[in-house]
């Protein structure tokens, strides 16, 4: 049986955080550990994820934990949120991708852009699990170009009329609430749709490889009926949907990063116990080298996170430095992964150990919120003020 967990902190980043950031960064570390570890393999191999545990999450406050508390939200700066996604992504990507979704991409545009009416009905039950939420941009043929959704929204008389399909949408199946972008004459425009209206339906996507403990679903609207106010007043455009993946894509920069946290300290503990040619697989050149590669890429990984973190704080960040992180972040950790599952040899492909269901995630992870080669051409457009995206 593996020791219990140790975080890589080379530069005694520990130092860097306040108190109320290291109390929250352990209140989840010890959830992670005592309640979702023992089940994860479980859900993976079932292509499921532990609902059970939704009112759990809500209690520890980390469902829009950066949000205001007069909505039921916990009121935690930018990088208590940031610990808390490293937390829960270092568990699994879907746990992370449960807890994002539900606060980047439906709690944030409903508190950002929405009425104080949709505000006051939604984002207490949201806060406490009492209500799930998905978040409908991405169609079959338009991932990254979400502007070319065909998608739409016209009004009859006192009413928003709905037709369109959204595709890989995590917690569609088990939502009450879904934020629905859609083009109305032309001009891209967020709803607020409870999933119970007639013409709704989220059928669950199967046959996946990767995020397995995680619901991804399909959302089909076929002449879905909403009133008026349904509509988020407070925004129109593509910009709309685009802000509130620069608030997930943050959480995904430090999320990634815990996953490569778990994997090297599996990768350790496994490499000082794993007994090669009579002397444990850490005492080699090779697995060292190895080993130092990983936690230089889980420091520096680290240190952009908290920098970014205390920007968004203190409101100068900006979505291209957010994209570095994510993209940064994201395939030093599937680096990772893809070493370590070699370190490990045949045990790699066991769920027995963390790695495989790490490295078939980040698979996903990668991809998501903005491809990796997608987040390279807009940091070159900021570099070079040429945009080489057509």
């Amino acid at each position: 049986m593996p020791a219990a967990y140790r975080a890589l902190d080379f530069y005694a980043l520990e130092d860097q955080f306040s108190e109320e950031e290291l109390l929250v960064r352990d209140s989840v570390r010890a959830w992670v550990s005592d309640r979702f570890l023992p089940v994860v393999q479980e859900h993976f191999e079932a292509d499921s994820f532990p609902m059970e545990l939704t009112k759990e999450l809500g209690e520890l406050g980390v469902f829009g934990s950066n949000l205001p508390a007069e909505y039921g939200c916990a009121g935690l700066n930018n990088v208590c949120y940031g610990l808390i996604c490293q937390e829960l992504e270092r568990g699994d990507s879907g746990l992370r991708s449960f807890v994002s979704v539900q606060g980047s991409l439906v709690m944030w545009p409903i508190f950002t852009y929405g009425s104080e009416e949709q505000k006051r009905e939604w984002l207490p039950k949201l806060a406490s699990g009492d209500a799930i939420g998905c978040f409908g941009l991405t169609e079959p043929d338009f991932g990254s170009n979400p502007g070319g959704m065909t998608t739409s929204a016209r009004q009859e008389g006192d009413e928003w009329v709905l037709n369109g399909r959204k595709m890989w949408i995590t917690n569609g199946t088990v939502s009450q609430v879904a934020i629905v972008w859609a083009k109305c004459e032309g001009t891209v425009r967020g709803f607020v749709v409870p999933t119970d209206t007639p013409g709704f339906s989220a059928p669950v996507q199967r046959h996946k490889f990767s995020l397995r403990a995680s619901i991804t679903s399909e959302l089909v609207l076929e002449e879905v009926r909403l009133p008026l106010n349904a509509i988020l007043p407070g925004v129109t455009g593509l910009k709309g949907p685009l802000r509130c993946l620069t608030q997930a894509r943050y959480g995904i920069a430090w999320g990634a990063t815990g996953a490569a946290m778990a994997v090297f300290d599996e990768a350790l503990q496994y490499s000082k116990q794993r007994i090669v040619f009579d002397k444990p697989l850490a005492g080699f050149q090779l697995p060292q080298a190895k080993l130092a590669e990983i936690a230089t890429d889980i420091t520096l990984a680290q240190l952009m996170s908290l920098r970014l973190g205390r920007m968004k704080d203190a409101g100068s960040m900006t979505p291209h430095q957010v994209s570095m992180a994510k993209r940064n972040n994201v395939m030093k950790a599937l680096e990772a992964t893809r070493v370590v599952r070699d370190m490990l040899g045949a045990n790699g492909i066991s769920l027995e150990y963390q790695v495989g269901r790490h490295l078939c995630n980040l698979e996903s992870v990668v991809t998501y919120e903005g491809t990796h080669d997608i987040h390279t051409l807009t940091i070159g457009q900021e570099l070079t003020g040429i945009a080489a995206f057509r």
